[in-house]
């Protein structure tokens, strides 16, 4: 999986936020504020990842426990995948 090309993140003013390109400005209609890890795990979705490798890049960068890491991704992916962020 991985984000879909209408979307890009941009850091503005120490906040990160995702947003719309195109035709996905009037489709989308919002911006998403991420946390930083969230930002890390969207730059990670870039290139198509699986759930697994993305747990394995969270626990290579942060002192985080590997089933709260494996939580938080699976959460991470959900709400991408409810707001259709995903190919």
């Amino acid at each position: 999986m991985k984000v879909k090309k209408d979307f890009v993140l941009k850091e503005i003013a120490d906040s990160f936020l995702v947003v719309p390109l195109g035709s996905q400005v009037v489709n989308f209609g919002c911006i998403i504020k991420l946390s930083e890890t969230g930002a890390f795990l969207w730059n990670q979705l870039e290139e198509d990842k699986t759930e697994s490798e993305l747990v394995s890049a969270l626990l290579s960068l942060y002192d985080v426990d590997e089933s709260k890491a494996t939580a938080d991704v699976s959460n991470f992916v959900r709400k991408l995948k409810e707001a259709d962020l995903l190919e």
